[in-house]
């Protein structure tokens, strides 16, 4: 992160299967399912952020579309004292040729309905964006 920043701009990735399942992580380090993504670096663009996400955490290598489909309300980051923008995206990728990235400890396609009365905020979220697509 740019150390004159004001903000952060986060991107979470909905990718979905036939079954309507999302592929969802769990971070590295981290005990809970989240959408893939993360932090856009200063001067990147939003098809080379996605891309590097994709790969750190889902190892996806290939082509992809996107939409964007929500934004969150900007919340506080107090352990780096800037605001994160969350951007929500609808991708899809050409290839389904994923496994467990550098950045995470565990993969796999979930069902969101299962999320929806969740005890965390961050696996809430992903019923909530699921709703968006």
């Amino acid at each position: 992160m740019h150390n004159d920043s004001l903000y952060r701009v986060s991107l979470k990735c909905l990718i979905k299967n036939d079954d309507g399942e999302l592929l969802l992580v769990k971070e590295a380090g981290r005990d809970f399912w989240d959408l893939p993504g993360g932090g856009m670096d200063h001067g990147e663009n939003i098809d080379a952020a996605i891309a590097r996400e994709l790969l750190e955490e889902v190892g996806y290598v290939g082509d992809f579309t996107y939409k964007v489909i929500g934004l969150d309300e900007p919340i506080q980051l107090l352990s780096r004292e800037v605001w994160q923008l969350r951007i929500i995206l609808d991708v899809a990728p050409k290839e389904r040729n994923f496994s467990v990235g550098v950045d995470a400890d565990e993969i796999q396609f979930m069902n969101p309905a299962i999320f929806k009365d969740a005890e965390r905020i961050q696996e809430r979220k992903i019923y909530e964006y699921a709703e968006l697509a």
